[in-house]
Formats: C-alpha cells, structure tokens, sequence
C-alpha cells in the first residue's frame, strides 16, 4: 500500500476496558502488513509495574511491539503512573501533576518522526481530566486530530457512543470511524446494537472484532478496513 502523506489518528472508547489498546495494535499490525510505516503515542498509562526500575504499562508495550519506527518506550509513553485508577488522581498520589500543553509538546515530538501512520490511544473515555480545568480530549483537539471511536458492545453502548460521538463534534473534531468490539460471546441483539449504531453515528463503521479474547493484532487486523480509514480525509 502506497500513501500520500503521514495520517495520525486519535484512538477512544465508550468508556475503559472497552478495547481501545486492542483496536490501535490491530490498526498498526494492519498498517505494517501492507509495508507502512508504524508509530504509537499513549502519552498517559496509568497501571505501571515496575521492570528494571522503570515504570512500565502492558498497553503501552504491546503498542511497542507493533512500531517499525525505533521509538524508545518514553517517546511511545511519557507519563506512565503506578496505578489504575484516574490519571489525575494517579498523579496526584505521585506528588505529580498533568499538563496539557506538555503532553502535547510530546506528542508532536513523536508526529515529526512522520510514519505513514501513528496512532494515540487515549486513556478511558472521551472526557478524562489531566487536572481541575483540562482533559485529555484536549490532545487531539490541539492537534486537529481525527478520531476512531472503539465501542465496546455491552447493555448502554449506544447512549454511551452517541453521546461521545458528540461531544467529539462539539469538540470541532472529525469521527474518522468507529470500531465495534464485542465484551462477551453472548450480547444480546448484538447485530441489532450494531445496525442501530450504523444509522445513527456520524462515521463509517471501520470494523466488527468478535469475542476472542486470545486473539492476537494481526488476527483482530483482518477485521478492520484500514484502507477505508486512510481514505476517510484523516
């Protein structure tokens, strides 16, 4: 696959623990398959263990493993925190403090290394604080980010990913698409969840990832259409 220009896209979710780290390594799988450049930003992971000193999150190491560019783990992850709980909180904990316009300092660091495709993968949902006046869906807005919206298939998905899809909006950003992840083997109505959320968000559906909770990115990557995604004015 042959393209243009660098594309760098915004990953988030209907709430935390909805796949969002799953649908960003299966995009970058896709992305390094069809020979493109790959590079991944979590610029804030809380639920760290420590590894030779060093504060480490499992998300943000298997996004590592999917980057063809040679990023060290502090250029994918600058602000790793030790437990998993809100960011802000977290940091507080720490005697620390999150600041937006140094996480976007970081970040466009990362986007001047110009993969053909570098993904962001927020923390929990769309409006997560860093501090008492800004949140993390500032990043993206800062940087005229488009976003992927990963909907996490459970009994509330549709109100939670309308209401997100608007706000994304509301925020002056594009939904390049949305990403269907089923939580569990038997939701009830899946398909009819499903075609509701094709009608109402404002987005192409980039791909349906079944319950399979062993599967590995380039299983989940057959499931998402990365050519729809490049092609979508991201």
């Amino acid at each position: 696959m042959k393209i243009e220009q660098p594309h760098a896209v915004f990953i988030t979710g209907t709430d935390t623990e909805v796949g969002k780290s799953r649908v960003a390594a299966s995009l970058l799988a896709a992305a390094r398959a069809a020979g493109l450049s790959t590079a991944a930003f979590k610029p804030v992971a809380s639920g760290c263990q420590e590894e030779s000193g060093m504060l480490r999150n499992e998300d943000a190491l298997l996004l590592a493993q999917y980057c063809t560019l040679p990023l060290t783990y502090e250029q994918i992850n600058p602000v790793a925190l030790r437990q998993a709980i809100a960011p802000h909180l977290a940091a507080a904990n720490e005697g620390r403090s999150l600041h937006l316009d140094r996480l976007v300092g970081f970040a466009r660091g990362l986007l001047m290394q110009r993969a053909d495709l570098t993904v962001v993968e927020g923390a929990g949902g769309w409006r997560v604080p860093l501090n008492s006046r800004e949140f993390l869906s500032g990043l993206p807005a800062a940087l005229n980010m488009p976003v992927i919206l990963v909907v996490g298939l459970k009994l509330g998905c549709i109100n939670h990913a309308i209401l997100t899809a608007e706000a994304i909006r509301r925020d002056g950003l594009t939904l390049a698409g949305w990403v269907a992840n089923h939580l569990s083997v038997d939701m009830p109505v899946a398909s009819e969840n499903i075609a509701t959320l094709r009608d109402m968000l404002p987005g192409p559906c980039l791909g349906e990832l079944p319950w399979a909770p062993k599967a590995s990115p380039e299983d989940c990557a057959r499931h998402l259409d990365l050519a729809g995604l490049l092609t979508a004015g991201i």
